[in-house]
């Protein structure tokens, strides 16, 4: 039996939100449309916003739908330094970002001559408070990461918003990988600023919660001033133009509902797997290395360096034991490039090389756990031997 270990990459699609997605599917009409068929439409989409906003802790019309966390986290950023204050032209970024995010800021970088000021990481994957406050004064917005997608080390998001509210810089925080597995509150994480600095945008998206993929949503405060991507329609607030996804909104509604119900005793169980993981990799594989805060880090999450071993050729022989990992971000699937997040830890190169994501959810099982610690300790000697460097010896 397959079993996968990378529900960071996408979750499987719960049944209530596949069910909830085709009955909305059948529905007829344009939620933009004035007439039944379109208020009808327009009726699911608002609940579903309402629902999402619940959970989120934000006002309805603060929850802006879109394709995914690509699309809001290129939305976020773009659109905050579209409508950036004269004479800002600075964009604070810390290390490890994910590559929409880093991605979508160096195109500003080149395109229109942001200046970037880089945030480095601690150790475990932290991003310092303290160096993050001192590179927002003056700058047009700032952008960071609630959990680290790879190595799963949480940030004080309420710290970084209010660092960001006192020296009046937006800020967007990038919680893809957060939403569902930890407390998400768009209301106390912005403090009750109603200015147009601290937290002014959040990302979500629907796959990562057992919802479709091509699904996401930013969440963009009342008071912060954005400029759309899209333009066509005005459709919601005007941030956003073309035909709302009805139905892919109200699949998401349901695997959000889901997912915050059983948050806290799913982070419990997933926790406890993932402890066992961990123990039993670094019981019998010598030079295997935790990575990540020990304990403020996402509870499915184990980031593991294997001292001498390709990370590429582990995945490819776990793979054909029928053991779904990965070494990093699925966005960057197929590029040989050692991880970004791993360097930006203060590793090196061939470190950035060796590291496997295992990333349980809903699906897994103990069972699951030990299967993969029977077949990992065989993987590894295979893995270092095919790269010259003797099982247990570091590179």
């Amino acid at each position: 039996m397959a079993i996968y270990l990378d529900h960071a990459a996408t979750t499987p699609l719960r049944p209530e939100s596949r069910d909830a997605w085709a009955s909305a599917g059948d529905e007829l009409g344009n939620a933009s449309s004035i007439h039944t068929f379109g208020q009808a439409a327009r009726r699911l989409l608002e609940e579903a916003r309402e629902r999402l906003a619940a959970i989120i802790d934000c006002d309805p019309p603060e929850v802006v739908f879109t394709s995914g966390g690509t699309e809001s986290i290129n939305l976020a950023v773009k659109g905050l330094w579209s409508a950036r204050e004269a004479g800002r032209e600075a964009i604070v970024l810390p290390d490890g970002e994910h590559h929409a995010t880093l991605d979508a800021v160096g195109w500003l970088h080149a395109s229109a001559g942001a200046e970037v000021r880089a945030v480095a990481l601690d150790g475990l994957g932290r991003i310092a408070p303290d160096r993050f406050a001192d590179a927002l004064p003056g700058a047009a917005f700032a952008t960071a990461l609630v959990a680290a997608n790879e190595v799963g080390t949480l940030n004080d998001a309420a710290a970084l918003a209010a660092s960001a509210a006192a020296e009046a810089v937006p800020l967007h925080l990038d919680a893809v990988s957060a939403f569902g597995h930890i407390p998400v509150s768009f209301r106390t994480w912005r403090g009750g600023s109603t200015s147009t600095g601290g937290l002014s945008a959040l990302s979500i998206s629907a796959h990562k919660v057992g919802g479709p993929a091509g699904v996401g949503a930013l969440v963009v405060s009342r008071h912060a001033r954005l400029a759309p991507l899209l333009h066509g329609g005005g459709q919601q607030r005007g941030l956003r133009a073309g035909t709302p996804d009805v139905a892919g909104a109200v699949a998401f509604a349901v695997a959000a509902e889901l997912s915050e119900a059983e948050r806290e005793s799913e982070a419990a169980r997933l926790e406890a797997l993932r402890t066992a993981l961990v123990r039993g990799i670094l019981s019998t594989v010598v030079d295997a290395e935790l990575l990540g805060d020990p304990v403020h880090r996402l509870p499915g999450n184990a980031h593991v360096l294997f001292s001498g071993a390709s990370g590429e050729t582990l995945l490819f022989l776990l793979d054909q034991a029928g053991i779904a990992v990965s070494t990093g971000s699925a966005c960057q699937a197929g590029i040989p490039e050692p991880s970004h997040v791993v360097q930006a830890m203060g590793r090196t190169d061939a470190e950035a090389r060796q590291v496997l994501r295992f990333s349980l959810g809903r699906t897994t099982t103990s069972a699951d756990i030990d299967t993969v610690l029977a077949a990992l300790p065989g993987a590894v000697a295979r893995a270092r031997a095919a790269s010259g460097t003797p099982s247990g010896a570091r590179s």
